[in-house]
């Protein structure tokens, strides 16, 4: 995954912190002219409200000043903001080491020395948003690539992999917490056909519009579609009875038949149906998840032999599981 580069001299927000209204007004003058945006603090409890407001990309801060040095004001930025963390720079004294030392113990990125040397000061702030943006980036990368991990990228529901993650977090809980958990098991009737007639492209578009559809209708934040392999796709329902389950089961069918995507090779209908297990339990100890899924696929083998386009659904039961 190409990276785009980082600007060679980024604009950006930064705040001055300086007790000296004198340095304030240089730093802000010679910062504007090279095309940032400033911010003025006389002290480090004015900055932290300043922070808090416009949220800089660096800060320009003085150890030394009265109400609150910038050493404190250093390590409450970095406790309160993290992910990322505040980019600090320290202004000390020219020979001052132990200012140096306490300003990266306190979370400062860097520092710069008075008298100010502005070639210098210029940049360690152009390197530090740099190396700032391009942190960014990669971290922006890193999110994609985990989210693609999770996702089937023709349907872009959940994967076999994700899903496995989930059910492996729910399935616990739901028994610790004795509420019921289901699962809906769809399958898209004479898919084969289908992908004869209409060929592999028409099949895949066949798939999106069909996993779209089961995103409108199974959206509870702790609900997940997942598409399960070829033409099924599974939903499982966290904290959902049999009778709701059934409820969102017959909710997908009518969605799929509203979409009325023909379906030429059908020996039920002209347009594309879905045939649907649903199975629900109230998981007890020593179950598994993988049982209800079985449990489900029971009852879609049923739909199928019952003529394809239902829903059977049932009860999974402590006895049953065991």
């Amino acid at each position: 995954m190409n990276l785009p580069k980082p600007t060679e001299t980024p604009a950006a927000n930064i705040l001055v912190v300086d007790d000296d209204g004198f340095m304030r007004m240089q730093l802000r003058v010679y910062l504007q002219k090279e095309g940032h945006r400033v911010e003025l603090a006389e002290n480090g409890e004015e900055a932290l409200a300043k922070f808090a407001e416009i949220k800089p990309e660096v800060v320009l801060m003085d150890a030394l000043m009265p109400v609150m040095d910038g050493f404190a004001c250093c390590q409450t930025l970095m406790k309160n903001y993290q992910n990322p963390s505040p980019l600090v720079l320290m202004i000390t004294g020219l020979d001052d080491e132990t200012s140096v030392d306490r300003a990266f113990e306190a979370g400062a990125i860097d520092y710069v020395t008075k008298p100010i040397h502005w070639a210098v000061l210029r940049q360690r702030v152009k390197r530090l948003l740099y190396q700032s943006r391009l942190q960014h980036q990669l971290e922006s990368a890193n999110q994609m690539l985990e989210r693609l991990a999770k996702i089937d990228q023709l349907t872009q529901l959940a994967n076999r992999h994700q899903l496995d993650l989930f059910l492996n977090t729910e399935w616990p809980e739901a028994i610790r917490e004795q509420y019921p958990f289901s699962i809906l098991l769809c399958d898209i009737d004479y898919f084969k056909n289908y992908n004869d007639h209409y060929g592999h492209q028409g099949g895949d578009d066949c798939l999106q519009q069909v996993a779209k559809a089961l995103s409108r209708v199974v959206h509870r934040p702790k609900d997940l579609a997942a598409r399960y392999g070829g033409e099924e796709f599974l939903m499982a329902l966290p904290n959902t009875d049999l009778e709701g389950a059934i409820h969102i089961g017959e909710n997908i069918q009518a969605e799929i038949a509203r979409l009325a995507i023909p379906h030429a090779r059908s020996a039920i209908a002209n347009h594309v149906t879905l045939s649907i297990g649903c199975a629900s339990t109230i998981p007890c100890l020593g179950s598994s998840w993988e049982q209800l899924v079985a449990a489900a696929d029971k009852y879609l083998y049923e739909a199928k032999a019952q003529g394809r386009n239902r829903l059977v659904s049932g009860r999974w039961g402590e006895e049953a599981m065991g």
